[in-house]
């Protein structure tokens, strides 16, 4: 190790006060070695921490420092005899005398060994956190790690710590402060002083450095651990071991025994040096709670909301009746679908709903020129974390707002259309449901979610010709990869069937209703997204361009379009597949 390394130089000047992680609790030693040998090395840090009102920050910085935060600090409830009862959350000066508070608690389990540290309750309900493994998240904001806990081999904690834009929220909303205590020991032994890299360091007692103390420890490990020793025994000698129930009297010289000896022990070579550390340190808040209090976010972005690209602050925006639409890239979708807890919901063929995990849907509708156009209030009301999200793919308005939109939020007349991707879906399960019932058989080998399935199966997801190639190859793997070729097999008539796949398979079925050549025109069109999805690999084959034709898209339209016209005409063969197969059945139900 190095001079710097025992002396702390850099650690010690470090405030956690202008850290992103602040520990709430630790009690972290990391050696290797025997203590008592030479090549020893040992980094501890340890750290207890409560939170007080304003009106006792005095007494705490006059009265309370390692000895009463420190990780030595007992945290448990109390009953008194004249019941008073302690709460563990409460940090008591003196009996009776609750002063602040403990945002972490410890478990000892005697029974089953070990102990456990838990994170204040009323901190995790109050952030909405939940947990995953060892870290407390906040799902309303991406999901986003707030506070996470280390354990040991033996599964005993050593470490909590609460990020610090969480921690100072919290800690405004109760008007609290946290008061840090910790200390940090680095030790080394070495053959000796000379040739080592301490050799130019002196001992040194406490000094105050960075706002905290400091001491330096240079001594042979002889007189550490070396030195006199002495025992005491002492035993009673009236005790029948024979008696079936036997009882001691009173204690005296007759009825005891002692014996004591004495001796040294050393012989222990080297030096052991050992830099120590304390300091106490407030953590403040900004007298500003936005996730527990509700204070109004300074920090929200701008939007554009005019031609010229005159921008108005969200708080403005913030309005029921603000009246005004904003626009945005269709990319600002994708990025929020590849959030956890996000969802895509369609309600027309060019309106849907984006689930958020605040709770929030917001509505949305693609107008003309591909833009996504929502309700301004619509983006306003968001959490700031999805408003700067959406700020990003923010844009001058062009192509108008969209009229399907239009039509649902201000005719009051929602537009009789649904979206490719539901229809796909749709006529899928329409599919799968009609073979069960006049064939007999199970269309697919394995179900699928179709929510979470339609998230990947989107217009959206077609950007360029690459990842249009990857849409095709994601319809082929909820249709044609699902298809049960083995059940297929026992309704096809085709002489070759057992060298068909699956989409021939299912085109054998249906050609047996309406002949080869009407049978092959329909799955033309699946043929060419099957022949796309081949391509992905490849997307610069010479093939792709043919199997796009094939697949009935027309490439002067936008990747957008492209990609819905590939969804829309994969399930439009689907449907018809299933109006030529079983049409009778619908027109007897409808009957």
């Amino acid at each position: 190790m190095t001079e710097e390394w025992i002396l702390q130089t850099k650690e010690t000047r470090r405030l956690y006060a202008n850290a992103t992680w602040v520990p709430l609790r630790a009690s972290i030693n990391d050696e290797k070695g025997d203590v008592k040998q030479i090549g020893f090395v040992s980094d501890v840090f340890a750290c207890g921490s409560a939170a007080f009102p304003p009106e006792h920050r005095a007494l705490v910085e006059e009265r309370l420092g390692w000895s009463y935060l420190g990780i030595g600090h007992t945290i448990a409830p109390y009953a008194y005899e004249d019941g008073y009862y302690a709460t563990i959350d409460q940090f008591q000066y003196n009996d009776k005398e609750p002063i602040g508070v403990n945002l972490v608690f410890e478990h000892p389990q005697p029974v089953v060994g070990g102990r456990q540290w838990i994170l204040n309750p009323d901190l995790v309900v109050a952030l909405h956190l939940i947990k995953e493994g060892t870290n407390w998240v906040r799902p309303e904001e991406n999901f986003v790690v707030v506070a996470r806990e280390v354990l040991d081999k033996d599964g005993e904690h050593t470490l909590i710590e609460i990020k610090r834009e969480f921690l100072l929220d919290y800690l405004a909303a109760r008007n609290l402060s946290l008061r840090l205590s910790y200390y940090r020991q680095r030790v080394e032994n070495v053959p000796s002083l000379e040739g080592s890299n301490y050799a130019n360091l002196k001992d040194h007692k406490e000094t105050e450095r960075d706002g905290g103390r400091f001491q330096l420890l240079i001594r042979d490990i002889n007189d550490v651990f070396g030195g006199s020793w002495a025992l005491f025994r002492a035993w009673r000698t009236d005790v029948d071991e024979d008696d079936d129930a036997p009882v001691m009297g009173p204690e005296n010289n007759d009825n005891t025994d002692h014996e004591s000896s004495r001796g040294n022990r050393g012989g222990y070579e080297g030096v052991r040096g050992e830099g120590e550390f304390w300091r106490d340190e407030w953590i403040n808040h900004q007298s500003r709670s936005v996730r527990v209090r509700g204070d109004a976010d300074t920090n929200l972005p701008q939007f554009i909301v005019e031609t010229d690209g005159t921008r108005m602050a969200s708080a403005a925006l913030d309005n029921e009746d603000i009246g005004r639409w904003l626009w945005f890239r269709s990319s600002v979708v994708n990025e929020l679908l590849n959030l956890r807890g996000f969802s895509l919901k369609w309600y027309t063929a060019e309106t849907g709903g984006i689930r958020s995990t605040s709770g929030y849907k917001t509505h949305f509708g693609i107008n003309s020129s591909d833009l996504i156009t929502v309700y301004a209030y619509d983006v306003a009301k968001l959490n700031p974390w999805e408003q700067h999200i959406w700020a990003a793919h923010n844009v001058v308005p062009e192509g108008k707002v969209s009229s399907e939109l239009l039509a649902s939020q201000v005719k009051a007349e929602p537009a009789d259309t649904h979206a490719v991707e539901f229809m796909f879906f749709e006529t899928m399960r329409m599919l799968e449901t009609n073979f069960k019932r006049v064939y007999g058989i199970s269309l697919f080998t394995h179900d699928i979610d179709d929510a979470a399935a339609m998230q990947h199966v989107s217009r959206f997801t077609s950007k360029d010709q690459a990842s249009l190639l990857r849409l095709a190859k994601e319809i082929v793997r909820v249709f044609s990869d699902r298809l049960n070729v083995r059940e297929l097999r026992k309704v096809a008539m085709h002489a070759d069937k057992d060298k068909l796949g699956s989409n021939k398979l299912l085109q054998d079925v249906l050609a047996q209703k309406v002949g080869d050549e009407k049978a092959r025109r329909i799955f033309a069109e699946i043929a060419g997204t099957y022949d796309m999805r081949l391509g992905d690999a490849h997307p610069t084959g010479s093939k792709i361009a043919d199997a796009i034709e094939l697949a009935g898209i027309d490439q002067s339209l936008s990747f957008l379009r492209q990609g819905e016209r590939l969804i829309n005409n994969f399930g439009r063969a689907i449907w018809l597949t299933g109006k030529l197969l079983f049409g009778h059945l619908e027109e007897d139900e409808a009957a």
